[in-house]
């Protein structure tokens, strides 16, 4: 935004959603941590966490903005699924992209990803990092390929589905905001700067292992038929506009 560029609302969305979520979590282990206590006004944090409740509400629900994340991501995807289909229907004059296309298909088919193209653009110390990110806008890519696939137009009311590349697509634009912050600190020899590199690399660590989850979801047949059945059971929830099965009291 302070460079000028217009088109920000992905960023903006998912920063609103990840600084909520955040705030939440991290005022919620506060209060586990100091127990009792934490509990009491006299410590300011029960007001703190009140307060916080909105924000996951407030200017966009995070779950639609999810739905929005995962939607306006993928558009890049569809429209790029359109061209090769135009390139496949005229293959001679268009030879140029669909071998492309075969190639990085081949590529990924055997487990060769596109290198880590962020080398060049982070400290050294955290190639190791950034490398882990690149794997997985990989495999960020071959997923939503597949899911538009098979889905089309009608991913739109896949919501366990959106829900799933939305988290992936948090974790994969908060990596680039520790990288990018921690270079920053480790090249200006900050005070601070081997503390965030341990962070980053914790981070980072851990955010691949949570969008391979994500992405791994889409892929498992058993998963996919419990989203199924959770869709049935919250349309008879709505349907009944109360739970649909008996309370073991009896009342």
């Amino acid at each position: 935004m302070d460079s000028g560029y217009e088109d920000y609302q992905l960023e903006a969305a998912i920063s609103k959603i990840f600084a909520s979520e955040a705030a939440w979590f991290v005022t919620d282990e506060a209060i586990q941590i100091l127990g009792g206590n934490g509990y009491m006004r006299s410590m300011g944090l029960e007001k703190v966490m009140r307060d916080l409740r909105i924000f996951r509400i407030f200017e966009g629900t995070n779950d639609i903005l999810r739905l929005f994340v995962a939607l306006v991501g993928i558009q890049y995807a569809g429209g790029h699924l359109r061209e090769l289909q135009k390139a496949i229907s005229d293959p001679i004059s268009n030879f140029g992209i669909v071998m492309g296309e075969v190639a990085k298909r081949g590529k990924g088919a055997v487990g060769i990803g596109s290198g880590n193209s962020l080398a060049g653009d982070v400290h050294p110390n955290l190639s190791e990092a950034a490398a882990l990110t690149c794997k997985a806008v990989d495999a960020m890519g071959q997923t939503v390929e597949k899911v538009l696939i098979k889905h089309g137009k009608g991913i739109i009311n896949e919501q366990f589905v959106l829900n799933r590349l939305a988290n992936a697509t948090i974790d994969l634009y908060a990596n680039s905001c520790v990288l990018a912050r921690c270079t920053k600190s480790l090249n200006e020899g900050v005070e601070s700067a081997h503390h965030e590199e341990m962070m980053t690399k914790v981070w980072c660590n851990e955010s691949y292992a949570r969008i391979m989850d994500n992405l791994n979801q889409l892929k498992n047949p058993e998963v996919l038929d419990n989203f199924k059945t959770m869709a049935k059971i919250s349309e008879a929830v709505c349907t009944k506009v109360a739970p649909v099965q008996g309370n073991p009291l009896g009342f």
